[in-house]
């Protein structure tokens, strides 16, 4: 089986991925899930012509007035009479203008003897700290479009629309599982020859920020039977994990066990580097995303792949980590024939490659905060060229 290159696989990877269906949950129950439907406006913003300051409502074309006060705005207050010619009203920041008046003199500029008012400062044109009724927006117009994903702002403007639950696709379940005769459970002792379990603590990080579910499943040893009944029992889940025993060795058994327990690969190997023994398939219902065991190569290839899977079944317009480019600090050296995505950290110079970009160098990945994508083939690259960056999370 020839290397993939990396777009082609993650294109694969969603086509075995069909969106997940939609629930309309509260709207408080909606951040960082992502709307299934276009979202309408159900009212106009703001409801009238609201005053964007403390002051008073006038008729600007009779500035300087004097006015005579004889009404008072608030916030909350409707259906105020009209305002006659030479009277002002005195309003307050967010309350509604009433009929007749056009502008607001600002208490700064206002001189006021009783109930006699007058401007003491500059032209007030007409509009003057006025928020125009539907400024912001109108009833029926598009809010916010299917794909897009509910943070704190879009969070409020759904609100502000007149909307109290929204439609988004539902939250992935991915199970993790494991695998290897060295792997121990965090914090156990480890004696020559054994590893702490990284990958999954690691992973369930990476998934945190996700409106997903996830299931550790443990660590399951280098055994053909176990592994494939591992995987049998992860099948309620929508997105099965294995990390490690994903390569070609006597060991590594994940590929054996996922075709033993039911399951049909899609891909093997990508053109990319770290990351290369990354597989894909269905077991049933269920897709199956098999990441390498090296620390490194599993974090590289869940941000270029797993958060991705996850964006997309829950809807997401652009599942993708943006790209960026930016200047290099220092120099790199050609590519070879695969993809390489260097770890690396935004400096005041530039972009600075982490020293070691050994596969199972956590130290050094811990430092990182973006990747570099150079493509496979690329020449030596020197400081202040250009590179493409993605962001890591």
């Amino acid at each position: 089986m020839s290397l993939l290159p990396v777009a082609q696989a993650q294109a694969r990877l969603f086509a075995l991925a069909p969106r997940l269906a939609t629930e309309t949950v509260p709207i408080t129950a909606a951040v960082g899930r992502w709307l299934a439907q276009d979202l309408a406006a159900l009212r106009n913003q703001p409801w009238t012509d609201l005053s964007a300051m403390d002051g008073y409502a006038v008729r600007a074309a009779e500035a300087p007035g004097p006015w005579r006060v004889t009404g008072e705005s608030a916030a909350g207050t409707a259906n105020l009479p009209l305002l006659p010619p030479g009277e002002a009203s005195r309003i307050f920041t967010g309350a509604p203008l009433p009929p007749g008046a056009d502008a607001i003199l600002i208490q700064e500029n206002a001189a006021r003897d009783g109930d006699r008012l007058t401007a003491s400062a500059d032209p007030l044109p007409a509009g003057r700290h006025v928020r125009s009724a539907a400024s912001d927006f109108a009833q029926d117009a598009l809010l916010l479009e299917a794909g897009s994903r509910l943070g704190p702002a879009q969070i409020a403007l759904a609100v502000l629309g007149g909307h109290g639950a929204v439609p988004v696709g539902e939250r992935p379940t991915v199970a993790l599982l494991s695998t290897g005769n060295e792997l121990v459970p965090p914090g156990a002792p480890t004696p020559p020859g054994f590893l702490p379990s990284s990958n999954a603590p690691m992973l369930a990080a990476l998934l945190a920020a996700l409106p997903c579910d996830v299931i550790d499943l443990g660590i399951v040893p280098d055994d053909l039977d176990a592994m494939a009944s591992a995987l049998d029992r992860a099948r309620t889940a929508d997105i099965i994990v294995s990390t490690g025993g994903a390569s070609v060795g006597d060991h590594d058994l994940v590929r054996p066990a996922f075709i033993k327990a039911g399951g049909a690969l899609d891909f093997w190997k990508i053109k990319m580097r770290p990351g290369k023994p990354l597989m894909a398939g269905r077991i049933g219902d269920t897709l199956f995303l098999g990441l390498p065991g090296n620390p490194v190569s599993a974090f590289v290839t869940a941000t270029l792949f797993l958060l991705p899977l996850v964006r997309h079944l829950g809807g997401a317009r652009d599942p993708f980590p943006p790209m960026s480019d930016a200047p290099l600090a220092s120099p790199l050296p050609a590519t070879g024939d695969r993809d390489d995505y260097l770890r690396a950290w935004r400096g005041q110079d530039g972009i600075v490659s982490v020293t070691s970009q050994d596969s199972a160098a956590t130290a050094a990945m811990a430092k990182a905060d973006c990747l570099i994508l150079r493509p496979a083939g690329s020449p030596p690259a020197a400081p202040g060229d250009r590179v493409v960056i993605l962001p890591l999370p």
